[in-house]
């Protein structure tokens, strides 16, 4: 049933929810009365460390098939810029409205501190805020014991229907969506970014259900096949133009179709989606230890790590590292490719951020905050629970650290993403494309590839410097105090994976990083 103008003014405000599809707050506020759909643009969100064009760019699209969902309803997108709390305090004086709705959001510590004065406003105003969950992290959980079982519940919940329509509030202007929402963020010309929006959203989950999910299990580890093999779902999820209960039901009602088949075809379609599945379950385990701890994103979760790296920055390390110089061929390819693109599968990301933290021995907030910036798909919760685990600094999780030699061996043998991002080595032979340094003075005068003019020496030693950052991290967590505080942090935030039974999680050290929120 329509409701009648005269019933109250229902806002919903739109944050990592940037659609109108299974958007429980939307659609219950509908069923209440007219609803004000809105949208802020907050320059001082923008203006964080954090911050990229890159997730504008990506956002405005969304944004623009948000307003055209919505005005298919019958009202569209409210847009405005400024201040959230004097925004909300200019349509409550021009239209009274006495119920605000969101979804719950695990962002980062400037959204945690302003969703609290949104609180204090809403209180001040007697504006009753109703936040809603949308995936599987619970506000206020107080024991991970049975956390598996609630996360399945939840989503397994039926999708949430579009409201049939919405009964417009009329007289009320919107802002138009700029190029750039803060003038610092200046736009990224030389880029190739995976488009947003809801169409795109569509499109890339159906192609990857379709064909290009077979290949899932077995392609994406690889910088060569994860691009395709992978879903490219991340930034559609990061950012909600798809839910996470819409991509689970769509890759179970995949599996299901498969019942009974026992073609190969049809068991490496069904390997490949339970191993997509199981991603998708560690997407909300990693943001539920921001939830529970917003500290993460700032400080070591290991206390007993304070004071290992934070003295040892060293800009001209990190420059060449951020900038993709640092003389090993794969690690630079990596970031010459994520920083043009904005994505890159999770082995290479976990690869470039080990290699940062151990090999350079760089402390992890810097780079954590480049690729924070780089990575389209930027999910707090994910992003700074990834970045602690492979610099060491969790105390939960075994140290993994990459030889940047052998994973170029093992993931691009031939030297072919190496080739196309690093073009200044195209002509070294496959035989020394891995360790371009040891070509001999002829060969590099036969190539015209001088390492040193063309292309820099190893930055490091790089296994003396991954023995020397084992023994750190090994000492630190040798300490009893150290051993103490990892029982505690197992007990309070350590999955429990014989909680569910179905699909059998990874190993804690999986990957989710982006690449698969689901991959």
């Amino acid at each position: 049933m329509t409701p009648s103008l005269d019933r109250p003014v229902q806002v919903v405000w739109f944050k990592r929810d940037l659609r109108v599809q299974d958007h429980q707050p939307l659609a219950t506020a509908a069923e209440r009365g007219r609803v004000l759909p809105l949208y802020v643009i907050e320059p001082e969100l923008w203006a964080q460390p954090d911050a990229a064009w890159r997730h504008w760019a990506f956002i405005r699209r969304c944004l623009q098939t948000l307003d055209r969902d919505l005005t298919r309803l019958g009202q569209p997108l409210i847009v405005r810029r400024g201040e959230i709390a004097a925004v909300l305090d200019e349509l409550h004086r021009a239209t009274g409205f006495d119920t605000l709705w969101s979804h719950e959001e695990t962002g980062n510590g400037w959204t945690f501190a302003r969703d609290r004065r949104v609180a204090a406003w809403a209180r001040d105003r007697g504006v009753e805020w109703i936040e809603l969950p949308q995936h599987g992290v619970v506000r206020g959980l107080r024991s991970r014991d049975g956390w598996a079982g609630r996360w399945e519940r939840r989503i397994a919940k039926s999708v949430t229907a579009v409201p049939s329509a919405l009964t417009p509030v009329p007289g009320l202007r919107t802002d138009p969506l700029p190029d750039r929402p803060e003038a610092s963020l200046a736009p990224e010309p030389d880029v190739s970014l995976q488009p947003g929006g809801r169409d795109a959203a569509e499109e890339t989950l159906g192609s990857f259900l379709a064909d290009r999910g077979k290949a899932y299990q077995g392609g994406m580890s690889s910088p060569l096949t994860a691009w395709d093999a992978c879903s490219r779902l991340s930034p559609h999820l990061a950012w909600g133009s798809l839910s996470l209960r819409e991509v689970v039901h769509a890759s179970r009602a995949r599996v299901a179709g498969f019942q009974g088949d026992m073609s190969p075809e049809a068991k490496a379609w069904r390997r490949s989606l339970r191993s997509f599945e199981e991603r998708l379950h560690w997407h909300c385990h990693f943001i539920q230890k921001l939830e529970s701890r917003p500290s993460i994103e700032f400080r070591n979760l290991l206390p007993g790590c304070d004071g290992l790296r934070e003295d040892a920055f060293d800009p001209e390390r990190y420059r060449a590292w951020a900038q993709g110089q640092t003389g090993f061929p794969l690690v630079d390819a990596c970031m010459r490719a994520l920083n043009a693109t904005g994505w890159l599968n999770f082995r290479m990301r976990a690869m470039l951020m080990a290699f940062a933290s151990y090999h350079l021995w760089l402390p992890w907030r810097e780079p954590a905050l480049h690729l924070a910036r780089v990575f389209t798909d930027y999910e707090p919760g994910i992003h700074y629970n990834q970045v602690q685990m492979q610099s060491g600094t969790t105390g939960i999780n075994a140290l993994r650290i990459y030889n940047p030699v052998k994973q170029s061996f093992d993931q691009d043998p031939k030297g072919i993403f190496i080739r196309r991002w690093v073009p200044e080595l195209q002509p070294v032979p496959d035989a020394f494309i891995h360790e371009p340094w040891l070509m001999p003075d002829d060969l590099q005068r036969a190539t015209g590839v001088h390492i040193g003019r063309d292309y820099p020496p190893p930055i490091v030693d790089h296994i003396a410097a991954a023995r020397e950052a084992r023994q750190r991290l090994i000492a630190v967590r040798r300490q009893p105090e150290s051993r103490a505080e990892s029982r505690d942090i197992q007990q309070k935030m350590g999955s429990r994976r014989g909680a569910r039974r179905r699909p059998k999680a990874p190993s804690p050290q999986t990957d989710l990083w982006g690449s698969d929120q689901g991959k």
